[in-house]
């Protein structure tokens, strides 16, 4: 019988030491045990080796160095580095290969790549461990081939209307709707310790949102102040600045950089407010700012297409953005609101050198009864420009000439002829022909009240 060598004997006070159950990582773990360099592992590994165990030791029994998370030496109150699951984990994620699969997303794309895309910064606010690098590239091409999409189909579109089909096509509201129907969920807490398929983030703490002075949590304020900042801020947004600053400042949406869209809660990525917090404390890196499942959900999708573009090409994000964003269907006339529409009309053909508007009847119903009936046609010499019912004359007119504004400012060219910008940079082959540059039309601009 072989004897065994024993260190010390087991008691219940202290169990006996073993060097390799120790190098073994512990699932479900919510601490990572520091090693101060890679000697040191080397080091006890020798010493496992040189030790007269009675039972032999194979590879499988000690953990590589590769799959563990090397970190620096933990002093008094510091916390370990990864507040995220690490990327070794990415490809024994069962979510992440059918995310993968279902998207259709090309083969070069590694899914360590669509695990970051999964890391939002308010888990690690550390540019090389989030998916903000991708999310900002991932923005500039969705908001491009959805402005040369509205522009070179539409291009008679307003300003103001291609800013709201913008924000329909690629806002955060739609991007988290997308996120939803990819079947993407988010984690409960972020950690290590979760699975890399799941959306990881760090939400807001409820209770406290300071007000614009950063002096009084939001909800010691006031009702009547509260409704008073928010209109003051909504005057701002939306009447100080014109078209042409929109363009130029603002952002794809005509939004504001530094601030938040009005449309959005007023207060929803305001700061946490601790006590004893100092102003510098907000621009640490190491203590990120929560945010919204939807916000979180915006920037995995913008990144997703970011990944996509650095590890494909260019023809692999316009067909991503092809199929999961253009194939959604916008309804453009109902983005129309017009005030003087009759206005409008007479400043248009004016402008235009068509014959000035008139309003004729076309058919009517009821004129008597109690809910009258009338067609009017608003016609441009022997054109007719729009048609509209209503239950008055006048409604009926008004109608009509909003008809005749949309039809006017929806008008699109033929498909043969519409060429986008993009399907000529780089030579994209399409059919195995490069496609030839057309120029497209060039509106006057939408008409000045």
């Amino acid at each position: 019988m072989k004897r065994l060598r024993l260190d010390r004997w087991a008691t219940q006070s202290q169990p006996p030491r073993n060097p390799r159950l120790q190098l073994r990582s512990r699932p479900f773990s919510h601490t990572v045990r520091p090693i101060a360099s890679t000697r040191d592992l080397q080091q006890t590994c020798q010493h496992i080796s040189r030790r007269g165990l009675a039972t032999e030791t194979t590879a499988s029994d000690v953990t590589p160095a590769e799959d563990i998370e090397l970190v620096a030496p933990i002093e008094s109150g510091q916390k370990p580095t990864l507040k995220a699951p690490s990327h070794r984990r990415a490809p024994h994620s069962a979510k992440l290969s059918a995310l993968h699969a279902r998207l259709s997303l090309p083969s070069t794309m590694p899914l360590q790549t669509l695990a970051r895309c999964l890391i939002d910064p308010s888990v690690d606010s550390r540019p090389g461990y989030n998916n903000a690098p991708f999310a900002t590239l991932g923005q500039d091409l969705l908001g491009y081939y959805t402005s040369e999409h509205l522009i070179c189909n539409y291009p008679r579109l307003p300003m103001p209307i291609i800013f709201a089909a913008q924000y329909a096509y690629v806002g955060s509201q739609t991007l988290a709707a997308m996120r939803k129907e990819w079947g993407v969920e988010t984690v409960a807490a972020p950690g290590q310790e979760v699975d890399p398929g799941l959306l990881q983030l760090e939400r807001v703490k409820p209770g406290k949102a300071l007000d614009e002075s950063g002096t009084m949590q939001l909800k010691d304020m006031p009702m009547a102040k509260r409704l008073g900042n928010k209109a003051r801020r909504r005057e701002e947004l939306n009447e100080r600045r014109g078209v042409g600053s929109r363009i130029v400042y603002d952002d794809e949406f005509g939004d504001l950089r530094s601030e938040p869209a009005v449309d959005t809660e007023p207060f929803a990525g305001a700061p946490i407010s601790t006590a004893g917090e100092s102003q510098d404390s907000s621009e640490d890196i190491t203590t990120p700012v929560g945010t919204t499942v939807e916000a979180a959900s915006a920037s995995f999708v913008r990144a997703l297409a970011g990944a996509i573009y650095l590890h494909g090409d260019a023809s692999a994000v316009k067909a991503f953005h092809k199929d999961h964003i253009l194939s959604r269907h916008l309804p453009l006339h109902t983005l129309f609101n017009f005030t003087h529409p009759t206005r409008d009309l007479s400043r248009l053909c004016l402008r235009e050198g068509f014959e000035p508007p008139v309003a004729r009847i076309i058919s009517e119903t009821g004129r008597l009864s109690r809910t009258p009936v009338f067609v009017v046609g608003v016609f441009s010499g022997n054109d007719k420009l729009g048609e509209g019912a209503g239950s008055s004359l006048n409604e009926a007119r008004i109608r009509a000439a909003a008809a005749a504004l949309r039809s006017w400012y929806l008008y699109s060219p033929p498909d043969t002829q519409i060429v986008v910008p993009s399907d000529v940079e780089g030579a994209v082959l399409k059919q195995g022909k490069v496609k030839q540059w057309k120029p497209q039309m060039v509106d006057m601009g939408e008409i000045v009240t």
